[in-house]
């Protein structure tokens, strides 16, 4: 390392608080200290290299012992790892959850986005010392509020439902009420539900009551039938990603397992942030063990030793119980050498998220876990190619991997015949905003979307005269659809056919009190400000965009007409949509494409 240290130094609790991730300095090498001897002969580089995947923990770690990252701590983990000041700070920055300036030990952070509009929150409401916070996966509980404390025992925890009287109340000392059970999202039976049937029925924390319920048999199926015959049976299901982009499993685990270069790493995408999407929570919360079987099976499958579980920062609970469970299990021997006198070895590492919806795009999940700003790869080269720590990678996000149980336990032609030809299989849907009975539903493709709201109650307020009048499905990345659009069948195939995408399962009902400019605006405002800023596409587009449609809706250009505000705002779309490099800018328009033509401007 060749930048200069700066003055400031560690507090004790900081530095402690780094030695509780990266263990004990071993020599000079290891703490900054360095004798003459030292810098005539550095035995430690390699080691120094090895602890990089560590930083993000590192920061988490002093940013939940002192409530901020210091100038001191950015120097004393520089020292530790040699890592450039510059550098750490620049990792640092890149995550919202990560404050750089001191601040009070307690953090409230309240959702400001689609769900927790529709039912009230806003900016303008946030009591004085509250921070807006784009969606914090609990929907169902909508509006939310997310609390962090910082301090020897740091802990966070969700304001539900909550108001500007509640969230006053944390922010002057209390602490808020315990949170509703993970079934309690979920308002269908058990007998209703395959992939979720668990949740609400065994103690997530218990492997024995997971195996009374059906646990494990898929993995002993799968040791019967290979690795090649894992493959064929989700090949021959049909089994399409559920994270958005529906790129076939069978396809991406057969192109890992073919690859000559070893290690191959497993990732699973458990960084739901779109907003309104709060489903793989509920699994995690609930059913931790499906995700550690399924992930075991795909290793195995694909030819993975390691795994990675990429887990978004405001699921404190579902960190807790994923945890535990993965303790259980090596202690069980369900993990780690020789899982169940296979021969196959197979681990789990969980790695913290810190704020930034970009972590969902599956490489700059790689970087993130590198520790690295987590900014999107140039592709090709593919992730099956290289991918984390440029080895040939698995990234599937938490659905699609717990889809491969039924799969292995009913065989995959049993599951291709659910659903339609394009799109096989359960699907879990995100139910949010103007429902009656909002949380995760489980169907078979092929319901229509005014079936799947009527299942969740209806509108809420319908017998007080309320309609619905637009659907966001989707996401934020998805698209609106009006009133006239709700027979249209769930459906990879169905929703395509109507200029919409089903995304991660995202369905946001806003019923005729709701002001759609004020929620595309508000999407609007998301991208801008979730954009990493690496390409010129989005980082200038997503602002322009912004600001067009502030333009609209308050009309501050009179020498520009409406017509010519709503062609250059087209334009622009096009232009992020054909040349940003990730997924965030090739869809930052779509939602707003959609509503500019239900005429929400006009």
């Amino acid at each position: 390392m060749d930048v200069k240290i700066g003055a400031d130094r560690a507090t004790t609790a900081e530095i402690e608080a780094i030695t509780g991730v990266l263990g004990p300095a071993i020599d000079g090498w290891h703490t900054g200290l360095r004798t003459d001897s030292d810098l005539h002969m550095g035995t430690g580089g390699q080691q120094l290299r090895d602890l990089r995947h560590q930083l993000l923990q590192v920061l988490h770690a002093v940013n939940d012992r002192a409530g901020w990252i210091s100038p001191g701590a950015v120097n004393e983990i520089s020292l530790r790892t040699d890592i450039a000041p510059a550098e750490v700070f620049a990792v640092a920055s890149f995550y919202a959850l990560f404050a750089l300036k001191e601040c009070g030990p307690r953090q409230v952070h309240v959702c400001v986005d689609a769900a927790c509009r529709a039912t009230g929150s806003t900016d303008e409401a946030l009591p004085k010392g509250a921070h807006a916070s784009p969606c914090l996966g609990a929907c169902e509980r909508a509006p939310v509020a997310l609390v962090v404390e910082a301090g020897v025992a740091p802990r966070q925890a969700l304001i539900e439902n909550a108001t500007p009287a509640k969230v006053q109340t944390v922010l002057d000392g209390a602490w808020p009420e315990a949170e509703a059970a993970p079934e309690a999202a979920l308002p269908q039976p058990a007998t209703e539900r395959v992939l979720l049937r668990r949740v609400g029925t065994v103690n997530p924390t218990s492997l024995d009551s997971y195996r009374a319920h059906g646990g494990y048999l898929a993995l002993r199926k799968a040791f019967e039938l290979g690795p090649v015959g894992v493959i064929r049976e989700v090949t021959d299901a049909r089994l399409l990603g559920r994270g958005g982009a529906a790129f076939p499993t069978g396809r991406k685990w057969d192109a890992v397992a073919r690859q000559p270069a070893r290690p191959h790493h497993l990732v699973c995408n458990a960084d739901e942030s779109e907003p309104g999407t709060f489903k793989d929570r509920v699994v995690m919360e609930g059913d931790p063990f499906s995700l550690i079987e399924s992930m075991t099976i795909a290793a195995f499958a694909t030819g993975c030793e390691r795994g990675w579980i990429y887990l978004r920062a405001e699921y404190p609970r579902a960190l807790a119980t994923l945890e535990t469970a993965l303790i259980e299990a090596r202690q069980r021997g369900f993990l780690g050498e020789n899982i169940l006198q296979s021969g196959f070895n197979f681990d789990i590492e969980i790695t913290r998220g810190a704020g930034a919806y970009i972590c969902g795009e599956e490489t700059a999940i790689f970087n993130s876990i590198e520790g690295f700003r987590g900014e999107p790869r140039n592709k090709p080269p593919f992730p099956v190619e290289k991918g984390l720590f440029d080895k040939p990678t698995v990234v599937n996000n938490v659905e699609t991997l717990i889809n491969v149980l039924p799969i292995l336990n009913e065989g995959g032609q049993a599951y291709a015949n659910l659903g339609t030809e394009g799109s096989t299989g359960q699907k879990l849907f995100c139910l949010s905003g103007a429902v009656a009975n909002p949380g995760v539903y489980e169907v078979t493709y092929g319901m229509t979307l005014r079936e799947l709201i009527e299942l969740a109650g209806g509108v809420r307020g319908q017998a007080e005269g309320r309609s619905i009048k637009a659907v966001l499905l989707g996401g934020a990345a998805g698209s609106f659809v009006g009133p006239a659009q709700l027979d249209v069948a769930l459906t990879l195939e169905g929703t395509r056919a109507i200029g919409a995408t089903l995304g991660s399962g995202v369905v946001c009902v806003f019923d005729d009190t709701t002001d759609l400019v004020d929620q595309v605006r508000r999407i609007a405002a998301f991208f801008r400000n979730e954009s990493c800023g690496q390409c010129v596409p989005c980082r200038v587009g997503t602002v322009r965009q912004q600001e067009s449609l502030t333009r609209l809706a308050i009309g501050s250009r009179p020498d520009r007409t409406r017509g010519e505000e709503l062609a250059l705002l087209k334009d622009l779309g096009q232009v992020m949509r054909d040349a940003s490099i990730c997924g965030l800018g090739q869809t930052a328009h779509n939602a707003i494409d959609s509503a500019i033509k239900m005429g929400v401007f006009q």
